[in-house]
């Protein structure tokens, strides 16, 4: 796993990072998320020894990146897709990195199948598109086989097909037991791929916690219920001891929102009163609708509107 704990870092009179701590466990894809500044790319590269922490301990599997011998069996890493050498071939830029890690030629060309590059490998790797840059990236990545990865904005680039084999891929190296960290600013693609969160803002974790958890409070237990009797519902929802508000707009005129009850309460309730109703839905909040609730006042760069 991944260990970060009350690391710091300054960069002259700014604070990176304030005490950032948290755990990436394996078998479980984790989403690392925050607004501009918020510390991640830093808390990435303190992780990898790219930087050092001026307090605070970052550890991989129990130990520091500078301590691991051939680091790329223990984990990998995707942190720029443009950090290649552009006239080099895609493929003899893997075995590069194969070569410097003590990995057989072998291993090149099993990743080369993972990442879906056969067609385009000995093309020079200056020419890929951003999509392609990623593709090999992670390809790079997989070299070590490590039980750890950890990827900066992985999404970015990728067409359609891409993002879904994203999804899919990156859910697979979880589900064989690896620990897999994932910064994105794409919140609608770690809602769909991502089992745990940290939330960072102005260097701090302010948000550690399952996927499931997170969109379940922000959703709020509110219940939508359509119905040609809103009167009758919202009174005797209310003698149930629930807030009931009428949604006046022209697009849900029958609408209610109910919060304090849970659907199948309001199910039961309307039934025992033998209420008509059309529709009664559980409001589920979206990952982004929970992520600028948390971060609304950890926003450093804001645009005057």
């Amino acid at each position: 796993m991944i260990e970060v704990t009350e690391v710091r870092k300054r960069y002259g009179q700014a604070q990176a990072l304030d005490g950032m701590t948290f755990t990436v466990r394996p078998g479980q894809v984790t989403g690392f998320v925050g607004p501009n500044g918020a510390g991640k790319s830093t808390t990435m590269r303190v992780i990898l020894g790219l930087d050092a922490a001026d307090s605070g301990t970052a550890l991989i599997g129990g130990r520091p990146y500078r301590t691991l011998r051939h680091p790329l069996s223990h984990v990998g890493a995707l942190l720029d897709a443009a950090a290649l050498q552009p006239s080099r071939s895609a493929r003899n830029h893997l075995l590069w990195l194969a070569y410097s890690q003590g990995l057989p030629a072998g291993r090149v060309d099993e990743v080369i199948d993972q990442a879906g590059l056969r067609s385009v490998i000995r093309r020079k790797a200056g020419g890929y598109s951003l999509g392609m840059r990623q593709r090999l990236g992670i390809a790079a990545a997989l070299l070590g086989d490590p039980p750890v990865l950890m990827l900066d904005e992985p999404f970015n680039g990728m067409d359609p097909e891409g993002i879904i084999w994203m999804r899919g891929f990156l859910r697979g190296l979880a589900a064989q037991g690896r620990a897999v960290l994932v910064s994105s600013h794409l919140m609608s693609e770690l809602q769909d791929t991502a089992d745990h969160l940290v939330v960072a803002g102005r260097g701090r974790v302010i948000a550690d916690t399952s996927m499931r958890d997170l969109i379940a409070s922000a959703s709020g237990n509110r219940v939508t219920v359509r119905t040609a009797a809103r009167e009758t519902a919202a009174a005797a929802l209310r003698h149930a001891g629930a807030a009931v508000t009428a949604l006046d707009n022209v697009t849900a005129p029958d609408a209610l929102v109910i919060s304090g009850l849970t659907a199948e309460r309001v199910v039961a309730l309307l039934n025992e009163n033998a209420i008509p109703f059309a529709e009664v839905s559980a409001h589920r909040a979206s990952l982004e609708d929970a992520y600028l609730r948390l971060t609304k006042d950890a926003v450093e760069f804001r645009a005057a509107l």
